[in-house]
């Protein structure tokens, strides 16, 4: 399992968040935290499973995936004890967290350590 398998796809919720707040709520911050940081991690994962055609591993995108996890946990972690509402910050913290426990588990099932100890990286 590679991280360009959930990536790209929690970029496409993100982004799809970021236009129903704006939608629902007119919130252009919703806007453009979702849909900014939903378009980084779909470049991210771009940036990945292009590496991973070539049989190399993208620094670049691991860097843009973890500053990415980075910013919105604590961005929503903020909101969450600012607001205490489940929506959006619960919800982003939810998925965010599924993300990486299946991401753990594919890991440690698969051959999760050959994508570590591979030195070939690229940007």
């Amino acid at each position: 399992m590679h991280d360009f398998c959930f990536t790209i796809p929690y970029g496409i919720v993100l982004v799809c968040g970021g236009i129903l707040g704006y939608a629902s709520k007119g919130s252009t911050a919703s806007l453009a935290g979702g849909v900014g940081t939903g378009l980084l991690l779909i470049q991210a994962g771009y940036l990945s499973l292009s590496a991973f055609g070539k049989r190399k591993n993208s620094y670049l995108a691991l860097i843009l995936e973890t500053a990415c996890a980075a910013t919105l946990t604590w961005v929503m972690g903020q909101r969450y004890t600012q607001t205490s509402k489940i929506m959006p910050a619960g919800v982003v913290a939810g998925i965010r967290s599924s993300q990486a426990e299946t991401t753990s588990l594919f890991l440690r099932l698969s051959d999760g350590m050959a994508f570590f100890s591979d030195t070939n990286f690229t940007l």
